[in-house]
């Protein structure tokens, strides 16, 4: 039996992780601002009762963000708490050296931190989860019409996510990056919009956008795709449904 923290263990990547490590007898806590049964309690941004909180951890399994500049911070101080950990696991994002967003940059950033800091490690990255692609055309829900980018997507669902955590926690560390994972379809964001249209009954045209730019073109030519063959096995319509 495995001895594992999970950061962002209440999270939508963090819940299917944990249930999975679990389901395999492993000995699972997940970090928590907040008490509760399973739970090491401690602060991931300002670092207070993280070093209590990895202690007697075999695996620390990272999955925490705080959607910005915050994920700098808090891979730092999970860094100077786990000098002691066996393996420490790190999911990321495909694509985030290709594409100059801030969020990208800052992931870019602390897998940096991660290789530097001597602590044995494995770094995951993974294509947008189903829900992302969800949630961006739901935002647009009062628009006149459902815009989606002229670009090619490759959603996954964070279940296959937890599959390959859960691998990965039972293998020892890489020391850098494992190959990357993806959905089981590379398809148009146009046409996810059209399945996201169907499934959620709106008459809302779908109309495809281009914009100027390097970014764009990053995204228009496969960035947020994964090379290799497809790893996860459920489909954004599978999802929708």
């Amino acid at each position: 039996m495995t001895s594992i923290l999970v950061t962002g263990g209440t999270g939508t990547l963090g819940k299917p992780t944990v249930t999975r490590l679990r389901a395999d007898d492993h000995q699972v806590r997940v970090l928590s601002r907040k008490p509760g049964p399973g739970r090491a309690v401690a602060d991931l941004s300002t670092g207070e009762g993280l070093a209590a909180a990895v202690d007697g951890s075999d695996v620390v399994v990272h999955l925490a963000t705080s959607g910005g500049r915050g994920d700098v911070a808090q891979t730092r101080n999970l860094l100077a708490a786990g000098a002691g950990v066996r393996h420490l696991i790190v999911m990321s994002i495909a694509g985030i050296d290709r594409i100059s967003l801030s969020y990208y940059r800052s992931k870019l950033e602390g897998e940096q931190l991660v290789a530097e800091s001597g602590v044995p490690y494995t770094i995951l990255r993974a294509t947008q989860f189903h829900n992302l692609v969800d949630q961006v055309f739901g935002a647009q829900r009062f628009l006149p019409a459902l815009l989606a980018p002229a670009i090619m997507l490759q959603p996954i669902a964070v279940e296959d996510v937890a599959v390959r955590l859960a691998e990965l926690v039972g293998r020892p560390p890489v020391n850098g990056r494992v190959d990357d994972i993806g959905g089981p379809e590379r398809t148009p964001a146009v046409e996810l919009a059209r399945l996201w249209k169907q499934a959620r009954s709106t008459h809302r045209a779908v109309l495809p956008v281009r914009l100027p730019g390097k970014m764009f073109g990053a995204l228009a030519a496969g960035a947020l795709t994964v090379d290799g063959p497809e790893y996860g096995r459920s489909t954004f319509a599978e999802y929708l449904r």
